[in-house]
This record gives structure tokens, sequence and C-alpha cells, in this order.
């Protein structure tokens, strides 16, 4: 289903669109991040959750992809794809991780079955493609414990080198959202150059 646009994207025929995939468990915050910053309408297949997955409060869930689209000044356009966080629709993760630029890993810090379930989906896309990513932990509001804490809680979870950025995301907030994408994009841009020096 089409939502309504926030602004008109500008132009972008001459610039080739770089692909960023959000990904993460269910109820992680997928498909509100990509209608935050998307500068078009988002195309979203989403249906009624079961009623185990009802339980979370959520009423629908992702069955195939989210799809927003994002310019950075005059040379710079990401398309965004979400996947869907149930692994019954697995098999979707690998079509959408095809030509990822880099990728977004929300982990929801209220629920305690969403880390476990982002730790498989983390192992899954590093599998995919060698590329850049970076976690984003939501609905901090949710939880008593410090931001730190819960942070570090998700690193040691996932194992991540100390280079990786762990940072607090709330989906819904267009600053929070941008510094992700930013984040990726240096990181991408970074690679290119350690690649170039290499030879």
């Amino acid at each position: 289903m089409s939502r309504a646009p926030r602004a008109r994207a500008r132009s972008a025929t001459s610039v080739r669109p770089l692909k960023i995939v959000v990904t993460g468990p269910f109820a992680a915050g997928k498909t509100t991040l990509i209608e935050t910053v998307s500068e078009v309408a988002i195309v979203a297949t989403e249906r009624d959750v079961s009623e185990h997955a009802a339980e979370t409060g959520k009423q629908q869930t992702t069955v195939a992809m989210d799809f927003g689209q994002l310019t950075f000044g005059e040379d710079c356009s990401l398309v965004l794809f979400g996947t869907p966080g149930q692994r019954r629709f697995e098999m979707m993760w690998e079509i959408l991780a095809e030509g990822m630029i880099g990728f977004i890993l929300l982990v929801h810090a209220a629920d305690s079955r969403s880390l476990d379930e982002a730790a498989h989906i983390f192992e899954q896309f590093k599998q995919y493609a060698d590329v850049p990513y970076v976690v984003g932990v939501t609905h901090l509001d949710l939880v008593d414990s410090a931001e730190e804490t819960v942070l570090e809680i998700v690193r040691e979870r996932l194992d991540l080198p100390p280079e990786i950025g762990v940072v607090g995301c709330d989906p819904r907030r267009r600053e929070d959202v941008k510094s992700l994408m930013l984040t990726i994009l240096y990181e991408v841009g970074r690679r290119v150059e350690a690649r170039v020096v290499a030879g």
C-alpha cells in the first residue's frame, strides 16, 4: 500500500541510486524508519500479523518489502529497502540484499526476543555480502536501563568489533534516521578509499 509522501523527491535522473537495506526483527521499526525519511510515497507490503505476533501490539507486518528514497545534496540518491522481520519470509532477505552497499540492523530494546532474532538476521546478512553496516537500537524509551547499558548488551550479543556503530535510534525522528544513513555512507566511502590505497 502506498502512503502519503512527506516531500517531493528532487529529480535524480543523472544520479545513480545507492541501495541501503533496512533489516531487523519483527516490530523493530523498519517500516517507520523508511517512512520517516522517504521523499516519495513508500511502497509497503503489509498484512495482518499472526495471533502470536499480535502480542507485541503491532497489527501488521511486512511480508515482502518496504521501499523508499532519500537524496543527500545533488549527487547522492539512496534507495531504501526494508525486509520482512519474520523468519517465514526469510527467502526475501537474500533477494533484497542483492546489490546493497550497506545495511542497517534494527533491534527492539524492549523485546527480549528481538536481540536473539537480530543475531540470526545479522549472521545471514554477513553471508550475503561484505558491506558496511550499522546497528540501531529502537524503543529505548520503553526500558528502565540506561541507554549506554542497553547498547553495550547489544554489542556484546552480536559480537561486534569496536569500530562498528551501535546507536540509539527513534525511527520516528528524521534526524536519528539521517544519522544512520550518513554513518553508512561514511563507512562506504572509507572502505572505497582503503581499497584505492591498497591498489
